[in-house]
């Protein structure tokens, strides 16, 4: 069965949302970063499309590729900076809001390794991640 093409019955929509992806693209995050919370919220969500797009992405800006592999047990693997890992448990944590919110603990963590600044932009591309899986996975995206 077809799906919506939200894309193009609801045009403005998607505009918005490349909006925040622009916005996205000027902040001080680098680009493995952003990469790594895409492609960690995407497993999360069972997002095969946003998946299969983050990796590839991240391959093509330098990413290790066993670090992708590695990626869905970060906890586990000495591949991931503690920064790092401070952020994949943030993404994990506002992934799965529902569980029980985001901890002080997880939250103390980024902010010993973030400013402010770029903790709001770390919390915007975990969101932003979330809603595209959402609609991809809604829609059967492929």
């Amino acid at each position: 069965m077809t799906r919506v093409n939200i894309h193009k019955i609801q045009p403005a929509a998607y505009d918005a949302m490349f909006g925040l992806e622009k916005y996205l693209g000027t902040t001080d995050l680098g680009t493995s970063l952003p990469e790594l919370i895409k492609t960690r919220a995407s497993q999360i969500n069972g997002c095969a499309y946003c998946i299969q797009m983050h990796t590839k992405a991240a391959l093509e800006n330098g990413e290790k590729a066993e670090r992708l592999f590695a990626l869905s047990a970060w906890k586990e693997s000495p591949l991931f900076s503690e920064q790092e890992r401070a952020v994949l448990a943030l993404t994990e944590e506002m992934t799965l809001i529902t569980n029980h919110g985001v901890s002080d603990e997880v939250y103390n963590r980024v902010q010993e390794h973030f400013t402010e600044e770029q903790i709001a932009q770390i919390m915007m591309v975990i969101a932003t991640i979330n809603a595209w899986n959402r609609l991809a996975v809604a829609t059967h995206t492929q």
